[in-house]
């Protein structure tokens, strides 16, 4: 059997419906502190860079779509959890519960003002 060719070598971005562009660029730049690359409000949608992957938030209502919002969380890399946490609660963010410990990581849930499920990260176990 040959081998197979790697036709995908990683994820680009991923997009975050919004309803209000102006606010979910005031979240994602101000509240959460993320560089963004691109913003473009005439074409209803910002980007914003993590490290290893853009977010991209649009309007998909501006182009015909329908707005639904993504109930599977990004996952956010922090180092520290405890004081991403505290910072971000500082600025209105408001958590669901208590950091989650699987055994493998912090898991803290959020969502964006538009509802987008969100967690900061961090895995402290080493991958095997």
């Amino acid at each position: 059997m040959a081998a197979t060719e790697t036709l995908i070598t990683r994820a680009d971005f991923a997009g975050l419906p919004t309803r209000d562009l102006p606010r979910a660029v005031e979240f994602y730049q101000g509240t959460l502190g993320l560089p963004m690359s691109v913003h473009l409000p005439e074409r209803n949608y910002a980007e914003f860079e993590t490290g290893n992957l853009t977010i991209s938030v649009y309007d998909p209502e501006a182009f015909g779509g329908e707005f639904h919002t993504n109930a599977n969380a990004i996952a956010l890399h922090v180092e520290d959890m405890q004081s991403a946490r505290a910072t971000l609660a500082e600025r209105g963010v408001e958590f669901e519960g208590d950091a989650l410990d699987t055994g493998v990581c912090f898991m803290s849930f959020f969502k964006d003002p538009d509802g987008n499920a969100l967690m900061l990260h961090h895995r402290y176990a080493p991958k095997t």
